[in-house]
């Protein structure tokens, strides 16, 4: 071996612990800080004569034998016009790019519902993502490499279930889509994605809109909905008086069972006072909504007042917990009508505001959480449509309740600014 200028010992290595810099020979020094930390250091010289400098490791991690053979090996490439820094990194590209190889598709799934899962409201919603890839999706792509699922790969797993079940396969294309699309912003991934609808999946499968006419949640006319509200209210039970809500306020089922007592304000006989306030939390456009309370919604207020058991409005069989979700249809089917769902009752009260009243839509549409232009939102914040949802929500009490079938009327008022 060629003879050292500086040679350092292991034990100099071991024990030395003034800050300052020891030269091993050969451009290798040991640099130990002012807090005692010590690591490798090689200075070496490029063509042009620029002096860099690469660090090699720690004592902890690196032995002075290997911090030695480290350090030859970049005066080596060094001496030959090379720079062991570039070489380095190019090397741990390259390694990232095996490692992306490796990182398979289901790896990536479950990374993205980490990621994501806090941000999801609905349980249900957030249950359903690995149902439907473990269902539809691993068992064909799962195990390969994210890098290597392409648009063959994506229709493998869509065209069984593509006229079978179109909802559903449209959900789990929009599935894949976000998967890939975050595999692609992690590095795991560089080819356009195949997911997509738009210019990759349109030509090969038809428009699901096209596979099967969309069925809507069953509702009933709403010219026979005061009859069905008589015999409502001779049901017992929560269940009974939280459908009876549902349909007075036109609100979601999930909007409904999750009501709190801290939402609602019942101010007496002042009418302007009664108000429901569902938290932008609880809602599906993650907005907060007002709904004014009718007459009738007040009185189901009134009558679980008296069994108040806990925070909810209408609290389910397990302590502290709301009503079921399953609670309402499950009535439904208790009364013999069980060709309805209880969300079906909002497109009873959508067709009741266009046929018997002269509600303009922007106002029907805020009645029932839907979004709407931004510019009727901000009237809607002023209050202008709140007046006018008041006043279509105590028409609907009436008329629910038996007040007649007559053209409702409702007084007419410019939306400021519009």
């Amino acid at each position: 071996m060629p003879k050292r200028v500086v040679g350092l010992t292991a034990r100099q290595v071991e024990t030395r612990k003034a800050p300052g810099m020891l030269a091993d020979g050969g451009g290798l020094y040991l640099q130990i800080s002012a807090v005692g930390v010590k690591t490798w250091i090689f200075r070496f010289q490029i063509a042009g004569g620029k002096r860099r400098e690469m660090g090699l490791g720690a004592i902890a991690d690196v032995s002075l034998a290997e911090a030695r053979d480290k350090a030859r090996d970049a005066r080596k490439l060094a001496k030959q016009g090379g720079d062991p820094i570039e070489r380095r990194r190019s090397e741990r590209v390259a390694r990232s790019i095996t490692d992306a190889k490796a990182m398979t598709f289901r790896q990536c799934a479950e990374a993205y519902i980490a990621a994501h899962q806090a941000g999801w409201r609905n349980p249900k919603h957030a249950a359903q993502w690995p149902s439907t890839l473990q269902t539809y999706v691993y068992p064909i792509v799962g195990e390969l490499p994210v890098m290597a699922v392409d648009r063959p790969a994506v229709l493998r797993v869509l065209s069984p279930i593509w006229n079978e079940k179109p909802e559903t396969a449209s959900r789990v294309r929009g599935r894949i889509e976000s998967i890939l699309g975050w595999a692609t912003q992690h590095g795991y991934r560089t080819d356009e994605n195949p997911a997509m609808w738009k210019g990759a999946i349109e030509h090969a499968l038809p428009q699901k809109s096209k596979v099967r006419r969309v069925e809507h949640h069953a509702a009933l006319p709403y010219g026979e909905l005061a009859a069905f509200m008589l015999k409502l209210r001779q049901q017992e039970g929560i269940a009974a008086r939280a459908l009876e809500f549902a349909i007075l306020t036109a609100a979601r089922t999930g909007e409904v069972i999750g009501a709190a007592w801290a939402e609602i304000n019942r101010a007496g006989e002042d009418a302007e006072a009664r108000l429901w306030t569902i938290p932008g939390s609880r809602m599906k456009a993650g907005k907060e909504h007002r709904v004014p309370l009718s007459g009738p919604a007040c009185a189901v207020l009134a009558q679980m007042q008296a069994i108040r058991q806990n925070e909810f409005v209408f609290p389910g069989h397990r302590i502290g917990r709301p009503l079921s979700n399953m609670a309402m249809l499950m009535l439904l089917r208790r009364m013999g009508r069980g060709d309805l769902t209880a969300h079906g009752f909002r497109s009873a009260f959508s067709d009741w505001c266009a046929e018997q009243t002269n509600t303009p839509s922007e106002v029907r549409e805020m009645a029932l959480a839907h979004a709407v232009g931004d510019k009727v939102e901000a009237a809607y914040r002023r209050g202008d449509l709140f007046e006018k949802r008041r006043e279509l929500m105590a028409a609907w009490g009436r008329y629910c309740c038996g007040g007649g079938g007559n053209v409702v009327e409702l007084r007419p008022q410019r939306i400021a600014g519009m």
